[in-house]
């Protein structure tokens, strides 16, 4: 009831500063404003990522519009909710292309969803730019399709590489969503990096997504002595998992994927987070001066810290702002090629060169939950 109370509290407060995402109509005799398309997550099971990368692409709004919009004219964000729901984004991107008639889109941050609204994106050749979706897949729909975030190849790789060095670990046991593209993915690049480093995989277990019992798989996980277990997920499932794990004595380290990373975390784990260990975009403790300035100012306008996806929605809007104004038109096309030209963008989550796969080039941060909060803990480079 809590967590129901302080989403619909955030809900709320998004919709008051925001109107859902919506920006007025420009007053008669103003400039046409320039629509850009956003669909995420803002209800629902993975309604923490939706609403913080919501607020990140809010902040660049607003910062637009205090510079006076892009080529003369301002720019409109319709924000469309997922729900977190499969079938959605389809509904959504639908929308914001041919009702709307948006001229670039945002979204979304879930692979699976964004795997969803991206051929959309592609047929009707609106350049699509997702903070956070890292699925291999997404970028691979086609030449509209690009990527702010780093991919579950490198992230697997990197949290493989992370369990085998750092760890120690030598036996790893797998838990994981198979209704989910973004931690089947995930789990299949990090086994075969643990095992081509020497490393065994001792157990494999499944769950669906919204189970809340995973008692029956860590048993068998448990049985099975592993140095280190690998559950990649989103927060919701991860914090069950992570507090019933500690009810059965099993004390090692949990590691997961950029899906780890929201407060309700550690709200529904507790104490029981204490140990887990994750990649993400963006680090609050970077001393980067651009880094600290987006820090500063997203606190001060939502009154809490971004998270990593905060970072990576804000980096989102702000390179499709530099493609349009690189491009000098609102053209598709333009502004497809002016973002696959994109190299050394200097965005809040770090430099970001687009390669020829329109896959963002950039390090990732491994964090660890200690004493109730986000600790850094190493950064690997690709």
């Amino acid at each position: 009831m809590k967590l129901f109370l302080r989403t619909l509290a955030l809900l709320c407060l998004l919709c008051a500063f925001a109107g859902c995402g919506r920006k007025e109509a420009a007053a008669p005799g103003a400039a046409t404003p320039i629509r850009i398309g956003e669909f995420s997550s803002l209800t629902g099971r993975e309604a923490g990522l939706g609403q913080y990368t919501h607020m990140g692409v809010l902040l660049a709004l607003e910062e637009l519009d205090a510079a006076g919009g892009l080529l003369g004219r301002p720019v409109e964000v319709i924000a469309e909710d997922t729900q977190s729901k499969a079938g959605e984004s389809v509904t959504a991107t639908r929308k914001l292309v041919s009702r709307d008639h948006v001229i670039a889109l945002i979204g979304e941050g879930a692979s699976g969803r964004c795997l969803e609204g991206a051929p959309i994106a592609q047929a009707g050749r609106v350049p699509l730019v997702t903070p956070s979706a890292t699925n291999p897949k997404v970028t691979e729909i086609g030449d509209y399709i690009f990527r702010v975030c780093f991919t579950d190849p490198f992230q697997g790789t990197v949290m493989a590489k992370f369990a085998r060095d750092s760890l120690k670990a030598r036996r790893v046991a797998l838990l994981v969503d198979v209704g989910a593209s973004y931690s089947v993915g995930l789990a299949e690049f990090f086994k075969e990096r643990f095992k081509a480093d020497g490393g065994e995989i001792v157990a494999e277990q499944k769950f669906a997504g919204g189970d809340k019992d995973f008692r029956a798989q860590l048993t068998a996980i448990k049985a099975a002595n592993p140095d280190a277990i690998f559950a990649p997920c989103y927060y919701g499932e991860a914090g069950l998992i992570l507090f019933q794990a500690r009810q059965l004595g099993i004390t090692l380290p949990i590691l997961g994927g950029d899906g780890y990373e929201a407060p309700e975390l550690i709200e529904v784990a507790g104490a029981a987070a204490e140990g887990a260990y994750f990649p993400v975009h963006f680090s609050l403790e970077s001393t980067d001066t651009r880094s600290r300035d987006f820090v500063q100012k997203f606190t001060a306008r939502f009154q809490k810290p971004p998270t990593g996806v905060s970072a990576l929605g804000y980096d989102a809007l702000m390179l499709v702002a530099d493609a349009i104004r690189r491009a000098g038109t609102t053209d598709g096309a333009a502004i497809r090629d002016a973002l696959a030209a994109t190299h050394e963008f200097s965005g809040v989550t770090g430099r970001i060169t687009i390669d020829s796969a329109r896959n963002a080039h950039k390090p990732a941060s491994i964090i660890r939950v200690r004493d109730g909060r986000f600790q850094f803990v190493e950064t690997v480079a690709p």
